[in-house]
């Protein structure tokens, strides 16, 4: 009998059974990367102790790869080039007792990457939490490179309400104060229609610019206060707030009174949209600009749930922020080597 002539009840029980499997292939999936990225932390180990014991040379490395070759033939990813690079995974994450369980959560490609690209331990730190924790993908992760993640979390962190810091102990590592949106192609002089528009269409992009607790709720989504009806531009709910967020848009720069009508949407959501078992709710505007002090005296008493950010329509100069990182830097860790500074 073909899957289409089975009885309902069979197809519920066709669809559980195949739900199985594919949950069996991940856990195995899983599983092999776990016990890959073990090898290569321990061959890693093996070869950084002999190297640092001068028991071993470059030169054994080598040998080792032809060795490996020739024991066991079509044996592949045992090159000179990756015996070298599981000596640098291992020396990169060695002895932090709080990383060290994390690298084998994500596959060996994604170490690659962050080991290519992040110039400084805390930097690697910082793409392995957020790749173990929001599931990147190798393309997602390089993107995440591109738009300089680190340096504008550490230089520019999220500017939230003192509300939010109270209801919300944890929101200031949610959210970003500025957000990356390239994948419109937005032009410079865009609406807020088209930014809108823009946004629902590449719905999935900006979701994993977000991050993956998100989940999206509606667009221009009503609200009824009295007699009168509103619309919400954007709203989400976080599942790890557990709380709705509204995100309103601007293509100007952050206006101070811009708060007072986000405050008003706070309000009417907590009042008749939000479950009793849900946390109060965040409130985002999104500018195309803002000026940081204005906002430090917008949110300075502000009574409402809420944080300002910007949306950039290019990504940024990768190497000027690297260069005011260095800055911070000096500026402030002077404990830091001149090698990793």
């Amino acid at each position: 009998m073909p899957p289409s002539a089975a009885p309902p009840a069979a197809v519920a029980d066709f669809a559980a059974i195949a739900q199985l499997i594919a949950q069996s292939r991940q856990q195995a999936v899983q599983a092999v990367n776990t016990a890959l990225i073990g090898l290569y932390w321990h061959i890693g180990e093996r070869i950084s102790g002999k190297i640092a014991a001068a028991e071993w040379g470059d030169g054994v490395v080598e040998q080792l790869a032809r060795y490996l070759a020739q024991a066991q033939p079509g044996l592949r990813g045992f090159t000179r080039a990756n015996l070298f690079r599981m000596r640098q995974f291992y020396e990169a994450y060695a002895g932090n007792e709080f990383v060290a369980p994390l690298v084998r959560q994500i596959p060996w490609t994604h170490h690659l990457i962050i080991l290519g690209q992040a110039k400084r331990p805390e930097e690697r730190e910082f793409y392995l939490r957020l790749t173990a924790q929001e599931k990147w993908s190798k393309r997602e992760l390089e993107r995440q490179f591109k738009t300089a993640l680190f340096e504008r979390t550490v230089l520019h962190p999220a500017k939230v309400s003192p509300l939010v810091a109270q209801i919300h102990a944890d929101a200031a590592s949610v959210f970003k104060d500025s957000y990356v949106v390239e994948f419109l192609g937005l032009p410079q002089g865009h609406a807020e229609a088209d930014l809108h528009r823009g946004l629902l269409a590449r719905l999935k992009d900006f979701l994993i610019e977000l991050g993956r607790d998100f989940c999206f709720v509606g667009s221009e989504y009503p609200l009824q206060v009295g007699g009168r009806d509103f619309a919400l531009d954007l709203l989400f709910f976080h599942r790890g707030l557990n709380s709705l967020v509204v995100i309103e848009l601007k293509v100007g720069r952050f206006e101070p009174e811009y708060l007072g009508k986000l405050n008003f949407y706070l309000e009417a959501l907590d009042r008749d949209v939000k479950k009793p078992h849900e946390r109060p709710a965040i409130g985002v505007l999104l500018c195309a600009s803002k000026d940081d002090e204005v906002v430090e005296y917008a949110l300075s008493r502000s009574s409402s749930p809420a944080l300002i950010a910007e949306y950039q329509t290019q990504l940024p100069d990768k190497a000027l922020l690297r260069a005011k990182l260095h800055e911070f830097y000096l500026q402030n860790t002077h404990h830091l080597t001149a090698e990793e500074l």
